[in-house]
């Protein structure tokens, strides 16, 4: 029997219609962490088996308050319309695209899948979590200059690229954001390119308005301000997941699952190495916490409308790419510049100093101890980036807004976020940018490690991991026919079906209240 819930198992246990706060009481899932990848997993699975019972575990008072919290990440529809991250350039000037095609066709999914729970009104009042916001590239000096529009020549020809423009001109910047032009000398080449099917989105309200919908359930269980405490597996192969609440001082209570999924950020990877699953084996983490400025004066807030991407510092990670962004947030618009990195041994905001030394194993302190001396570039970074003081924040903002104010920018906390390091295909240690699924053979406990693009591709990575997880019932006609009312466009590659993106995108952007999607390149005009 392959997958989770195969066979027998698919549908619910008798007498858990509605879970009980009994200890060792039975469910058919367990989502650990009330963020935006348990939401979304709770929400595909209510969809395609109604019948299972779920109950979610998180340790803060309320969901989304971790790395889904607005104020905790950038709030940008990762599509690499803007993210020059996502398009290396190696040693001899060749500029890949192949991580921006599929970062763009990771968030077609998700458009695909919040436009359809709009439709089916799980998800109400999209302007509340999803606001059209241009994307821009925005560089200075002759040689990122060059990179900047060969980069675009790559990209422009590409349908998931549409309408994408690229300018040397400053009078065309001043057009697309004049604050990033302001008050710079006129012998400076820059340039930057914009596209109009950017967006800004609140993750925290999709998780709140997710779970909200769970929790109407019966058969659905959520349990705030409760810590995870252990994950160890019964005879008969399901899991036995012990917490105990934080504020009622009632001690520890347990569950059985024939499924667990960890998505609790920076914690999962300490909760998967309780699971005691060999999987998980020769991972470990590298905590890396940012913070952002912040201006909410209208005359600036209404002056700048882009998400305005630049190049990292050298030996700086992914998720520190300086950035100008606009933001709406619980309906308010504002600016944010950052991230500026931090750091703390801590996986989670409020978690312990002891974080970090107490996920070491003998399994994964060689890769930590590779990855420590490879990447000695990305420690002198951090460490000047936790030295600087509130000047020299000002002094980087004013690479993308000259003209700042300093009194009119304050500093927020950005969030924690873990990254994974991992042994590699050479015999040595990676340092992995990005998310990835670890889960047991049986396909009976999984969880997510990583950070970003995470929160923007959810959808997409948790749809992967129903395959991989539920594979039996994944292949089912059934699963198959529900999984495309909800992602019409899923299994396609939308970059090589130009027709099929451009109904898609006019669907997702009618129910998404989003600007109207330009031309597709390869359509007749």
């Amino acid at each position: 029997m392959s997958g989770a819930l195969a066979g027998a198992a698919v549908t619910a246990l008798p007498g858990c219609a509605a879970p009980s706060a009994t200890a060792d009481r039975e469910v058919d899932v367990v989502l650990i962490g009330g963020g935006i990848m348990s939401a979304t997993l709770g929400v595909l699975l209510r969809h395609l088996e109604p019948g299972w019972t779920m109950e979610m575990f998180e340790r803060r008072e309320g969901v989304a308050m971790e790395s889904s919290n607005a104020w905790h990440n950038a709030g940008t529809g990762h599509a690499a319309l803007c993210e020059l991250n996502y398009t290396p350039e190696d040693a001899n000037g060749n500029i890949s695209i192949d991580r921006a095609l599929a970062t763009n066709e990771a968030f077609q999914i998700s458009r695909q899948f919040w436009a359809s729970m709009v439709r089916e009104g799980v998800l109400e009042n999209p302007g509340s979590f999803i606001n059209t916001t241009p994307h821009m590239s925005f560089v200075w000096g002759e040689e990122d200059v060059d990179f900047l529009r060969r980069r675009h020549e790559a990209l422009r020809g590409q349908p998931l690229f549409s309408g994408m423009e690229y300018s040397a001109d400053p009078e065309r910047i001043r057009e697309w954001a004049p604050h990033l032009i302001a008050g710079r000398l006129d012998a400076e080449p820059v340039a930057a390119t914009w596209s109009s099917l950017g967006t800004d989105v609140d993750f925290g309200q999709i998780t709140r308005q997710f779970i909200g919908y769970l929790d109407a359930e019966e058969s659905f269980a959520l349990h705030v301000s409760t810590e995870v405490e252990n994950i160890e597996r019964n005879d008969d192969g399901t899991w036995r997941v012990t917490y105990r609440n934080l504020e009622d001082g009632s001690g520890s209570r347990a569950v059985n699952a024939r499924f667990v999924f960890v998505g609790g950020g920076g914690g999962a990877l300490s909760l998967l190495q309780k699971s005691g699953i060999p999987e998980i084996d020769g991972y470990a983490g590298f905590p890396v916490g940012g913070s952002f400025l912040v201006n909410e004066t209208p005359e600036v807030a209404d002056t700048h409308f882009a998400k305005a991407y630049g190049k990292a510092a050298v030996g700086a990670p992914p998720m520190s790419v300086p950035h100008l962004d606009t933001r709406v947030i619980d309906g308010k618009r504002m600016v944010l510049f950052g991230p500026f990195a931090t750091f703390s041994t801590n996986f989670l905001m409020d978690g312990s100093r002891f974080d970090l030394f107490s996920s070491i194993t003998t399994s994964n302190i060689l890769p930590m101890l590779q990855v420590g001396w490879d990447e000695l570039g990305l420690v002198r970074y951090l460490v000047g980036e936790v030295l600087q003081s509130q000047e020299d924040r000002v002094e980087a903002l004013r690479h993308y807004y000259p003209q700042a104010d300093g009194a009119q920018w304050r500093l927020v906390q950005a969030g924690q976020r873990v990254q994974i390091i991992k042994h590699g295909a050479d015999g040595g240690a990676d340092l992995v940018m990005g998310t990835e699924i670890v889960s047991s053979q049986d396909g009976s406990i999984a969880g997510l490690l990583g950070a970003s693009p995470g929160a923007s591709t959810a959808p997409s990575i948790m749809l992967g991991a129903l395959g991989r997880l539920f594979p039996e019932q994944f292949a089912t006609a059934r699963w198959q026919e529900r999984i495309h009312e909800m992602v019409p466009g899923f299994g396609m590659k939308l970059n090589d079906e130009p027709q099929q993106l451009a109904e898609i995108w006019a669907y997702t952007s009618e129910q998404l209240g989003l600007t109207p999607p330009p031309p597709v390149v390869g359509l007749p005009a």
